[in-house]
């Protein structure tokens, strides 16, 4: 079974798959007939320059030679732009999704497959058992215990700027270390990658909508200043602020072809992120349930093209997602995502949110995709199988644990009546406490 080899050829050849995936997707099915009318007139370019190039090598006369010389430039002109047209087109073309993917239109659509309470917070019936007492919400806990301040992040970082102080500077890089040392018993290398990175490994890993960077829809920070190359001389490169460590993770890998052998290669990132939010626009304005900067511990890893693998491995992803949430005590939930929730290159999504009885509301803690070779076309990432064939290989990716969420999951969740938060037990020894009071 293979999980949509997304070249041209598969395109031409399941045209009415692929227009499909577009529409579940909530993307114009119509781009997959402007992209074959695009790839025709592209070949039909391609095939006339090629007579001529054929020509050429046969011509025996200079002034022959060279009228045909001419004329294979003007060719290559008319092609530049069929070309662009063409890349910029597949570039939008969707993955087609799993078979067992929910087929919806929206968020509202994705389906809760599990669900986890802990014993002494079950109320009997399937349901999490309200507090004795009213719950307050993250904002007003971490203020009254002086480990939040929103006034002053606002003040000096703008809108959705926040401080972290004191034992909750503790407790946010003990979730970050906790994490990270789960990720190396479960044999996720770890990495600290760049969080400035170039260009092609937001697109490579599908965090442009297009081609190019468009600041209307992507929600990456780009850096106005241009950088210095070792010579001295401008970089030509735009740089721009990861919102995860997936991209630089990924790119670690791109252009080289790896042994089957060695596969899947497992790793683990810890990274600042940074998301502009932009389609975010009037959504949870207060708190730090949604800002534009955080810490993040991610998973990627590369397999070989095998999706009952890459199925098998995203699961031993989110299961580990998952026991990181049961080991902190937080009640939790799994949904797989449906199609019209999902991004252009996912193939299988799953989303883990955690409850949080302040905000009376679930939140997302988690996500994990499968891509098949989606990314690893863009950024080149192959592998040698055991009968000598180079393969794309498949890209997988989860969030082990974000800092924001789960820092609110944890101070609404161990609250107590008299506004001190108790500390998850393994937590205890990077915060140094058992209470913050």
């Amino acid at each position: 079974m293979i999980a949509n080899m997304l070249d041209i050829k598969f395109i031409r050849e399941n045209a009415d798959a692929v227009r499909a995936a577009a529409k579940n997707k909530n993307i114009d099915p119509a781009l997959v007939d402007d992209l074959l009318k695009a790839d025709a007139a592209r070949r039909t370019a391609m095939a006339a320059a090629e007579a001529i190039r054929a020509e050429q090598k046969k011509a025996n006369d200079r002034e022959a030679g060279a009228t045909l010389k001419e004329r294979f430039r003007a060719e290559e002109e008319k092609l530049k732009p069929l070309e662009k047209r063409y890349e910029e087109l597949m570039a939008k073309m969707p993955t087609v999704p799993s078979p067992d993917t929910p087929v919806g239109a929206g968020d509202e659509d994705n389906k809760e497959i599990f669900r986890w309470v802990p014993k002494d917070r079950q109320d009997g019936h399937g349901g999490i058992a309200p507090f004795g007492f009213a719950p307050k919400d993250h904002m007003e806990l971490g203020t009254a215990l002086d480990i939040l301040d929103f006034e002053r992040g606002t003040k000096v970082g703008g809108f959705r700027g926040y401080y972290v102080k004191n034992d909750g500077v503790l407790l946010e890089m003990g979730i970050m270390m906790y994490a990270l040392n789960k990720m190396v018993e479960k044999g996720y290398a770890p990495m600290i990658p760049p969080t400035l990175v170039k260009g092609f490994a937001l697109f490579g890993s599908g965090y442009f909508k297009g081609l190019e960077y468009d600041p209307e829809v992507d929600e990456i920070y780009q850096i106005a200043t241009s950088d210095k190359e070792a010579g001295g001389e401008a970089s030509k490169d735009k740089k721009f602020l990861v919102g995860t460590a997936e991209p630089s993770l990924l790119a670690y890998y791109s252009d080289q072809v790896l042994a089957e052998g060695d596969l899947p290669v497992k790793n683990s990132g810890y990274s600042q992120c940074y998301r502009s939010e932009i389609g975010s626009y009037g959504k949870d304005t207060k708190g730090m349930y949604r800002v534009h900067e955080f810490m993040k511990v991610e998973q990627v890893v590369v397999a070989p093209a095998d999706v009952d693998m890459m199925n098998t491995l995203q699961d031993e992803m989110t299961g580990i997602s998952g026991e990181m949430h049961e080991e902190l005590g937080l009640p939790y939930r799994r949904l797989q995502i449906c199609t019209g929730d999902m991004s252009a290159g996912k193939y299988r999504a799953f989303d883990l949110e955690a409850w949080l009885p302040g905000m009376n509301r679930w939140a997302e803690t988690g996500s994990a995709s499968s891509f098949g070779d989606w990314q690893s076309r863009r950024l080149n990432i192959k592998y040698v199988d055991k009968s000598g064939e180079r393969k794309y290989a498949y890209l997988l990716n989860n969030t082990a644990l974000p800092s924001p969420r789960v820092f609110i999951a944890i101070l609404e969740n161990y609250q107590t009546a008299d506004g001190k938060v108790m500390v998850p037990e393994v937590l205890q020894k990077y915060v140094g406490k058992k209470v913050i009071g």
